[in-house]
């Protein structure tokens, strides 16, 4: 047997039919052909596969216990086979929220910059904002309509994990009455567990006020309570309105916005203290698509025009025809006329619903019949109602075919909290720096001009970015963005 050569004898693993080859040794050796046609059963399921279990074999027993052993291959014989090492293709996440930059590590010190370094800024009117001095919030709540009932908090933890037990001790020692964990109201008196792995938001409730002219000096007196505990930071709870949060850090003297101290999760959209509330840090929603719900215009409804999951049952008896024959007689809409002929607010009937105003709907007797009376919801309100409440992978999957993705309208698809992207550093906030080329971002890193104290914060940071960014340009990847989602790239 030449020592030149791999000879294959009877390969039959997976879809591989009695394959006989022979492989010339100490060559680069390519397989190519049709998906499905046993390139990687022979590569890595049959000639790895033996050479790694040859080369296990060969170790003592006690190794072995450490080495996964792998069954030997469906084949006659290889020989010529020398121990083998396998390198695969890693394929790329599909995580909607995993992006270039978070799969490098490089968002992690960016988040760790913006935090350390950055100029935070109103996100209404665009001003560099200040600390908030106690008086300045004193005068924000005073603005509240007299005998407005309002309770200060004093947030000692914000969305940490842990028991707390400590914290909850030292505040009824302090003689506190009352405390509010998670949104829910507790009496100090009484036993509060918390679950040591989930994370928690505990506010003592410092005092009780209605607003009045003359409570200016006791309101003082509480804040200042408040902000001894907190490091700075003041909840407001307004009976009947909007919670109000109020910093000694940052705040805007025009607007009232108030942002907390800088930490590296406002930066994050996988945390909900920096993702923006609305799509969660997705940056897009799933929303019913009406053209894919109205593929063919020429169609009318009774031929089936509209088509979705749950609507397409057009006979008789069906509830869909039962649902259509009653805003057809109550509207006036003809079920025979082709779609792309009926005025448009007849359409936003059938697909909208009748906002509220009740129908009576009859199935006929053959079928059962029976009737009821309610509003109808639309197709495209049932399709969305249905994909928020199915726990069927199933369901979801045939719902998302009516469904294409649309950039979140509050964040337009930037993913973060309004106040995370008024933060700035060398006046870019840090979506519009994940949105620039990994070039670009390089000669942006190089142009920072800093303060001093800036440099001296910020500089290893820099250093890291930097060196990440340089080896993303070395191996030929300097077109990428970091805010590009990682299914977007292919596996090599």
């Amino acid at each position: 047997m030449p020592n030149n050569e791999i000879v294959i004898k009877g390969a039959r693993e997976h879809n591989l039919k009695n394959v006989d080859l022979t492989i010339p040794r100490d060559k680069l050796i390519v397989f190519t052909g049709l998906s499905g046609s046993g390139k990687s059963s022979l590569a890595f399921d049959t000639i790895f596969a033996d050479g790694q279990r040859r080369y296990i074999e060969s170790l003592s027993s006690y190794a072995r216990m450490f080495l996964g052993q792998m069954d030997k291959p469906d084949v006659d014989s290889i020989d010529g086979l020398s121990p083998a090492i396998s390198i695969d293709q890693k394929t790329t996440s599909n995580n909607p929220r995993s992006t270039v930059g978070t799969v490098t590590e490089i968002y992690d010190y960016l988040r760790l910059l913006y935090a350390r370094i950055g100029v935070p800024h109103c996100p209404v009117c665009g001003r560099e904002i200040k600390k908030q001095s106690v008086d300045q919030i004193v005068d924000k709540i005073m603005e509240l309509a007299e005998g407005t009932r309002i309770q200060l908090l004093a947030p000692i933890v914000r969305g940490r994990k842990g028991e707390y037990q400590k914290e909850l001790e030292q505040a009824r020692k302090s003689g506190y009455v009352r405390v509010r964990v998670d949104g829910i109201v507790y009496d100090l008196s009484e036993k509060i567990s918390l679950e040591k792995n989930k994370k928690h938001t505990i506010e003592i409730i410092v005092d009780r006020l209605v607003i009045k002219p003359d409570i200016r000096s006791r309101l003082t007196d509480s804040i200042e309570i408040v902000t001894s505990l907190t490091g700075g930071l003041v909840g407001v709870d307004v009976v009947g309105g909007e919670e109000m949060l109020f910093s000694q850090n940052y705040a805007c003297p025009e607007h009232g916005v108030s942002i907390e101290e800088l930490s590296p999760r406002m930066f994050s959209f996988n945390n909900p203290y920096g993702a923006c509330p609305d799509c969660t840090g997705l940056g897009s929603f799933l929303q019913v698509d009406e053209k894919k719900i109205i593929p063919n215009d020429e169609l009318t409804i009774r031929e089936g025009g509209i088509r979705a999951d749950g609507w397409n049952t057009l006979d008789d008896g069906s509830f869909t025809m039962i649902y259509y024959k009653a805003l057809s007689e109550k509207y006036g809409i003809s079920l025979d006329t082709p779609i792309k002929d009926l005025p448009r607010d007849a359409i936003g009937i059938f697909l909208h619903g009748t906002q509220g105003q009740k129908l009576e709907f009859k199935r006929p007797a053959e079928f059962g019949g029976g009737y009821w009376i309610t509003p109808f919801e639309g197709v495209v309100n049932n399709l969305e109602r249905r994909y928020q409440e199915t726990q069927s992978e199933s369901v979801r999957a045939e719902l998302e075919e009516c469904m294409s993705e649309r950039p979140c309208p509050a964040c337009q698809g930037r993913r973060l909290r309004r106040e995370s992207l008024a933060v700035t550093v060398g006046g870019m906030d840090i979506d519009t720096f994940t949105r620039m080329s990994v070039t670009e971002e390089i000669a942006f890193v190089d142009s920072l001009t800093l303060t001093e104290q800036q440099l001296r914060i910020g500089e290893r940071i820099l250093k890291e970015i930097k060196n990440r960014l340089g080896f993303l340009r070395s191996v030929g990847l300097e077109y990428l963005t970091l805010s590009r989602a990682s299914a977007a790239l292919s596996g090599g």
